[in-house]
């Protein structure tokens, strides 16, 4: 997971899933509780789908 993908791109990365944002790269501290935990929920999620997926090459993981 990262904040900015095309640094995660120059260094190789295979799998890169954005993130959020650079102080609060797995959340957004302005949501209501339960909208920024389904919200963490969310990347988490998306996250690991990442890791079970066969990639060639550097894959970017969008919504």
């Amino acid at each position: 997971m990262c904040t900015v993908v095309p640094i995660s791109l120059t260094v190789g990365a295979n799998r890169i899933v954005p993130a959020v944002a650079i102080p609060h790269p797995l959340g957004n501290p302005e949501l209501p509780p339960a909208e920024e935990k389904a919200l963490r929920r969310r990347l988490v999620e998306k996250a690991l789908k990442a890791l079970q997926t066969e990639v060639e090459g550097q894959t970017v993981f969008e919504d």
